[in-house]
């Protein structure tokens, strides 16, 4: 039986101008699946998470989380609707960035419990205990106390993922969160956002480790020049494409 599908894209588009960024895209992420977006630098990719979680506000179509509309570019009141919503959206929709984003003047743990405090409401001792615990399931627990500056790339992106889950989010999106990296600190990155899939957590991530997708991926989407040309199990897309840009795409990666 297919799970629901607590993420739902109708016709989602974004411009700038007369730059057509997002070109009017389909999706569906399934409850505990994890879905991976791929495609060559400038694809949309990007621009596609930051519509999601409303970073960037959409020019057309519309987004459903959990049955919910959040956006919809054909309500004539959805400006009122979506500034009166987005706060708690955002609450259930969590964002892990290339570069990790977090304050410099705060210890790993107060980065992950500031915004259960502020957010959340938990009391000090409740958003401690639940931040070391996602310091711990990120393998960070021994390094709460250090600031970011004392911390490598690979350790900064996961404790930039232990508060990212420690909101206890609906959906996760990852945007390229090894980009930034040194190639030796890529695999704890990966082993971390592998450890969420396997906990059963919804998660979009745009990557560009095809080994990583395959092997964790429930899905994979191809995007190029703003579409969805591609979808499918990672076993088709990434090994049997059907479109010829998609095919191109994946040569070049071997080249």
């Amino acid at each position: 039986m297919t799970s629901p599908a607590p993420l739902r894209l109708s016709g989602l588009r974004f411009r700038i101008g007369d730059l057509h960024i997002i070109k009017g895209v389909d999706l569906e992420v399934h409850a505990g699946d994890t879905l991976a977006v791929i495609g060559r630098s400038g694809s949309g990719k990007s621009s596609l998470l930051r519509c999601i979680s409303l970073l960037n506000t959409p020019t057309g179509g519309s987004i459903n989380l959990n049955d919910e509309v959040i956006f919809d570019s054909e309500h004539s009141t959805n400006h009122q609707l979506r500034e009166r919503r987005l706060a708690k959206y955002r609450e259930k929709i969590g964002m892990v960035f290339q570069q990790f984003n977090l304050f410099p003047h705060m210890t790993a743990e107060e980065n992950v419990s500031l915004s259960l405090r502020l957010v959340r409401k938990m009391d000090r001792g409740a958003a401690l205990e639940r931040s070391m615990a996602e310091l711990r399931s990120v393998g960070m627990v021994d390094h709460a106390h250090k600031y970011p500056s004392e911390l490598s790339g690979g350790q900064q992106q996961r404790v930039a993922i232990a508060r990212a889950v420690a909101m206890d989010p609906e959906v996760i999106l990852f945007d390229e969160p090894t980009s930034a990296l040194d190639p030796e600190l890529v695999g704890d990155v990966l082993e971390a956002v592998g450890r969420l899939a396997d906990r059963g957590m919804t998660l979009v991530v745009v990557t560009h480790e095809m080994r990583f997708a395959m092997r964790i991926a429930d899905q994979v989407v191809l995007m190029d020049e703003g579409e969805i040309i591609e979808r499918g199990s990672p076993e088709d897309v990434l090994q049997n494409p059907r479109d010829e840009r998609a095919r191109k795409f994946l040569r070049s990666l071997h080249e």
